[in-house]
């Protein structure tokens, strides 16, 4: 693709972005959500045009994970012309409690 691969967002991964915007709003200034976002977009762009550079994290399922922050890492999927952001997770929660 010559700009990158669309990008879709599942449900899930737009449930998980809304949580996050709320948090940051009720804990942090608006610089740290601007620098949030400024960091998300990168990324985001980044996997657009180089989807295989993140880890595949289950073969049978093709998924890969990036890590955005500390606190956050970034699930998706490549599909025939699109990638699929499934999931933002919480690196805080239990692992098991992952829905990818």
């Amino acid at each position: 693709m010559k700009n990158g691969y669309s990008i879709d967002w599942s449900d899930e991964a737009s449930d998980n972005l809304d949580s996050i915007i709320e948090y940051l709003e009720n804990k942090w200034t608006e610089r740290e959500i601007r620098l949030f976002f400024k960091k998300l977009d990168k990324r985001i762009d980044l996997i657009s045009k180089n989807p295989l550079l993140f880890p595949v994290i289950d073969l049978t399922t093709n998924f890969r994970r990036c890590v955005l922050t500390e606190q956050t890492t970034i699930y998706y999927e490549i599909r025939i012309d699109v990638v699929v952001i499934l999931s933002l997770f919480d690196n805080r929660k239990d692992p098991h409690s992952r829905k990818v």
